[in-house]
């Protein structure tokens, strides 16, 4: 392109390129880009202008080329598909009439901050440095699939919005970002699509708002692999957000956060790796929790967020917190949207058992018998009854120590009514009808009265009676002392 043939701001564009000059034609700081279709011919520089500045503009000796240029309108669209461009670019605060195109494009470095686009076609772009979207308006999709950034992609205060349409509009799927995804203040109408993505830093989405139709997908992550965090503190989400076989290997933080899905999951992070997973001062998710097959290290889950209805079938975490009563966090299990999930009572347990809290352990497990009680035969809900109402079905010691007490004193009062016949007279000890008792009751300790004595009729079938439950409640007390000994 011949110098002659340009616009006198496109020439100012043009002779500040080779020595990597600043070009600035904003009239104030705080002017708004999404008014740039009123700005004039003196502000205004055509797309193909820019394509011949990148691809052959002269270079000076001893000097660094760039492309700076702030406050343009670009006319025409920007086409850069497979170039391979060695100079950095900084469109900041333009506006763009055309989607530019940058398939498959290679630069060192990409500043497009504060500026209002159609949209943006980059997919496999590749880009040796940093990419900064940060504050652009886009009004079409953002398209960065395959996108592979050596350095980090900075998206803070980003608005992206398009027409309605089953595609995401902004596709960040199989990109790689060398460093960190950093997206606070995000502002998204439509699908973000990250399957497949791969970042070696964190990903940031603080205060960010994503919105989609009922029942649709927020934020779709499935594979998303990440070495750092996963900040999502104060989100607002209208859709779900998905995020099966992911792995995480720091924290998904959720605290603060409002998922809402009502009807459906609003967080589906099944068979995922996470190292740890916050959701905590955050209201009840309006829909589904999710977290079926997934791996956490620790789970920090405050039982005032969690939803109406939870999967929690094949959970395996290592620490939960904060640590709550055992109460509390069995309401969550009573939610399981599978029902009767025994997986989910024991890992709860091992994790009261991790720290030392063998009461709640209990608690845990004497709810676990009475939830599995309710999938029984009748016959079956029965003997539990009677297992929960003597022993606890074992956790409750001291209540079948009660018991002991009781049919103590009935059998006591009862053989000293009406002594039993001795059986051998000559050799038989005095009779004392509470160490009968006991000799009945207590399945070891023996006192020599049962040897001796044998009633008749009825009181014979008391004495089976006594023997009987004696086994059992004495065992129960046994066991209960045992660990209490143990724990000493």
């Amino acid at each position: 392109m011949e110098i002659d043939n340009l616009t006198p701001a496109e020439e100012r564009v043009w002779r500040a390129f080779p020595r990597g000059q600043d070009v600035d034609f904003r009239q104030s700081a705080d002017e708004d880009p999404a008014r740039g279709a009123e700005w004039g011919p003196d502000r205004t520089v055509r797309a193909s202008v820019l394509r011949a500045l990148l691809l052959s503009a002269p270079q000076e000796d001893g000097e660094i080329a760039a492309l700076r240029l702030a406050g343009a309108r670009v006319t025409g669209a920007l086409r850069l598909q497979y170039a391979d461009i060695d100079h950095a670019v900084r469109l900041s605060d333009c506006c763009f009439e055309d989607v530019p195109v940058l398939y498959g494009a290679r630069l060192r470095q990409l500043n497009l901050r504060g500026s209002v686009l159609p949209g943006l076609v980059a997919a496999t772009l590749r880009v040796d440095g940093v990419l900064r979207l940060s504050d652009c308006l886009f009004d079409g999709p953002v398209r960065l699939g395959g996108a592979q950034i050596t350095g980090a992609l900075f998206m803070d205060g980003a608005r992206v919005e398009g027409p309605p349409s089953d595609q995401p509009v902004l596709q960040l799927n199989h990109v790689s970002v060398g460093d960190g995804l950093s997206a606070p203040d995000l502002r998204v109408r439509g699908e973000i699509r990250l399957t497949g993505a791969s970042v070696a830093g964190s990903i940031t989405f603080n205060a960010s708002r994503m919105e989609v139709g009922p029942g649709e997908v927020a934020l779709d992550a499935e594979t998303l692999a990440v070495e750092g965090d996963v900040l999502l503190r104060g989100v607002d989400v209208r859709g779900w957000i998905g995020l099966r076989g992911a792995r995480v290997a720091g924290r998904l933080d959720l605290s603060h956060a409002r998922l809402s899905n009502p009807g459906d999951a609003a967080l589906r992070a099944s068979s995922c790796t996470i190292g740890e997973l916050w959701v905590r001062r955050s209201p009840p998710m309006e829909g589904t929790l999710n977290l079926r097959r997934a791996q956490l290290d620790v789970l920090f889950l405050e039982p005032e967020s969690v939803p109406d209805e939870v999967l929690l079938d094949s959970l395996v975490y290592t620490s939960l917190s904060p640590h709550e009563p055992a109460e509390r966090r069995l309401a969550m299990l009573e939610r399981d949207g599978e029902g009767y999930v025994p997986h989910a009572y024991e890992q709860l347990t091992a994790a009261y058992r991790r720290i030392g809290d063998d009461e709640a352990a209990r608690l845990v497990q004497l709810a676990k018998q009475r939830r599995h009680r309710g999938t029984l035969p009748w016959y079956g809900r029965l003997w539990g009854y009677v297992q929960d109402a003597t022993v606890g079905y074992g956790f409750r010691p001291l209540r079948a120590a009660g018991w002991l007490v009781s049919l103590l004193l009935i059998g006591s009062v009862t053989y000293a009514l009406h002594h039993p016949e001795p059986l051998k007279p000559d050799e038989a000890p005095q009779f004392n009808p509470v160490f009968y008792t006991l000799d009945l009751l207590l399945p070891v300790i023996s006192f020599g009265q049962e040897q001796a004595f044998a009633p008749d009729h009825w009181y014979q079938w008391l004495s089976y009676a006594l023997v009987l439950t004696g086994w059992i409640l004495a065992t129960t007390v046994i066991t209960g002392i045992t660990r209490t000994v143990s724990r000493q």
